[in-house]
């Protein structure tokens, strides 16, 4: 179907890739993956033409029907959400206008009649434009528009608000809609699941699982990969490298192939350094010249195995936090209320009466706009309670990371200056370490936050928890913009840690792995479950088919 054949593409005098090919198949469902600036991106542009290459050659058929969702959304503004959704499907706006002036050319006909060559040609005509608007789901367009953006998380009642009043997050939401209703034969998606709620990654991976045509992602969710994914192209090392499989798959597949690479290196390097001693033994004795000359002949023909490059990832551990009370957090008959515009109150939970434990890793769960983040500000003192109370135990020293604590970041700020003034007390070795451990080295110490990706902004709130030392870490969204290799770190080390977590994820491997509690925010309500997220969500589904 689409094929990468031997193509070259230089970013900025860099080589990104050199010869690399890969076939996208009818039906593949391939995820993209690569460390950050490896040139992902710059795939789905090239593929979209957005972008052009430097040798080589891309084929995509000309009746195929592509559409790319990116992370660059344009303007929004002026028409409602349904409306904007539609059009998306621009095809289906033209078909039907075209499908309308034949169906008046054929009403007219009753005056003005047609020749037999006339009718004929006429008839064919409105039966490839009625084809292919079926094909494009034209006559559904208004239904499916509305089950996909519900889908996706907005709610019916805001299907007729303007979306110049929506935010950005929920923008992309939008975006990724009018994508999702071309229903055309290939799907480029650059991080879709970015601002989805977990409620709609689940949505989306079951809406794509379903789709019949050909899709290419890439995502920093290894549940959502591995749930769609039946082959993984990997860009790095100036190529590009096909697996077949699902995410976790490639990461077997990949070390198994990295250990033999490197083993084939050391043979070559074993051998190449035989070759040179002997060279450079008799290099000066005329008997042996030309058995030199043949070895330097040799080696110079040889194709050298280059050492794998290996990407840079976080590498980081907590500190032992000081040792707090046993009960970490108490909240006794807890309630938060919102007074909304019209002044009417927006009960956002009740009647919470729960302790943390020393040690637990809590998972805050519940569908979108629950107030599963409210809670974690009232309990960090950012927001005050309606009603009830909340007292951290003795000794006990919060740490909060929030989706928005990015925003917070002094845009003018170097990083280091930013640190530098973050830490109390920290000399100029330990903060230049601790920011080498988030991989901020050398000069990029001295980058200005406004400059720097989300992901490494959330690199620097990040270390700024790591140096002070706290033993109740509440954390909100800390995946967010973390690509997967520092997810994983974050993760590890979060289990480790010798202290108590409270916090928010999208990414269910996360909430898997680190939760041994749930607090589910529900209808004004928090329910706890005294086990890890799998037991939630076995629960969840026992009470569902009750």
């Amino acid at each position: 179907m689409i094929s990468f054949n031997n193509v070259t593409k230089t970013y900025g005098g860099q080589i990104l890739y050199e010869n690399a090919s890969f076939i996208l198949r009818p039906g593949d469902k391939a995820g993209l993956v690569g460390a950050n600036g490896a040139g992902k991106t710059t795939v789905f542009k090239v593929l979209a033409k957005e972008e052009g290459f430097d040798a080589g050659s891309i084929t995509v058929p000309d009746k195929i029907r592509l559409a790319y969702f990116s992370q660059n959304i344009g303007e929004m503004k002026g028409r409602t959400v349904i409306e904007e959704v539609m059009s998306g499907s621009a095809k289906v706006s033209t078909l039907a206008l075209e499908i309308k002036r034949i169906e008046n050319i054929l009403d007219n006909s009753v005056e003005t009649p047609l020749s037999d060559d006339e009718m004929e040609k006429v008839l064919i005509e409105l039966g490839d434009f009625q084809t292919e608007f079926e094909q494009l789901g034209g006559y559904d367009l208004d239904v499916r528009a509305k089950e996909i953006i519900t889908g996706l998380g907005v709610m019916p009642y805001d299907h007729d608000r303007d979306v110049g009043l929506f935010s950005g997050g929920w923008r992309m939401r939008i975006a990724l809609a009018k994508i999702l209703i071309q229903n055309p034969d290939v799907i480029l998606l650059d991080e879709p699941t970015n601002y989805l709620d977990l409620e709609s990654i689940v949505w989306l991976e079951e809406w794509l699982k379903n789709f019949k045509g050909a899709i290419l992602l890439t995502s920093h969710d290894r549940d959502f990969l591995n749930g769609i994914a039946n082959r993984i192209i990997e860009v790095g090392n100036k190529t590009i490298t096909t697996y077949t499989g699902n995410f976790d798959f490639y990461e077997k597949e990949r070390e198994i192939r990295r250990v033999q690479h490197v083993a084939q290196f050391e043979r070559q390097q074993d051998m190449l350094a035989k070759e040179e001693e002997f060279i450079a033994r008799f290099a000066a004795r005329a008997s042996h010249a030309a058995q030199v000359q043949s070895r330097v002949k040799k080696i110079d023909k040889i194709e050298r195995v280059e050492m794998p490059i290996e990407e840079d990832v976080m590498d980081f551990s907590f500190p032992v936090p000081p040792r707090g009370s046993n009960d970490v957090v108490i909240m006794k008959n807890l309630a938060k209320n919102w007074v909304r515009d019209d002044n009417s109150i927006h009960k956002v939970f009740s009647d919470l009466s729960a302790v943390v434990h020393r040690l637990d890793k809590i998972a805050v769960v519940g569908v979108n706009g629950a107030g599963k983040s409210t809670l974690l500000k009232v309990i960090c003192g950012l927001t005050e309670s309606s009603g009830g109370e909340v007292n951290l135990g003795p000794s006990i020293q919060a740490g909060y990371f929030s989706q928005f604590s990015l925003d917070l970041l002094n845009p003018e700020n170097t990083i280091l200056e930013e640190i530098t003034g973050r830490i109390k007390n920290g000399t100029p070795g330990f903060i230049r370490n601790l920011l080498a451990a988030f991989l901020f080295r050398g000069d990029d110490v001295d980058k200005k936050i406004k400059i720097l990706s989300g992901g490494e902004k959330s690199r620097v709130v990040l270390a700024t928890l790591l140096s002070n030392n706290h033993n109740l870490l509440i954390l909100d969204e800390p995946t967010n913009h973390l690509d997967l290799k520092s997810r994983d770190v974050l993760l590890e080390q979060l289990k480790k840690y010798e202290g108590t977590v409270m916090f928010v994820s999208h990414d269910r491997h996360f909430l898997h792995a680190l939760s041994n509690r749930v607090f589910e925010v529900d209808k004004a309500n928090i329910r706890v479950f005294e086990s890890n997220y799998h037991y939630y969500l076995e629960k969840k589904h026992d009470e569902a088919n009750v």
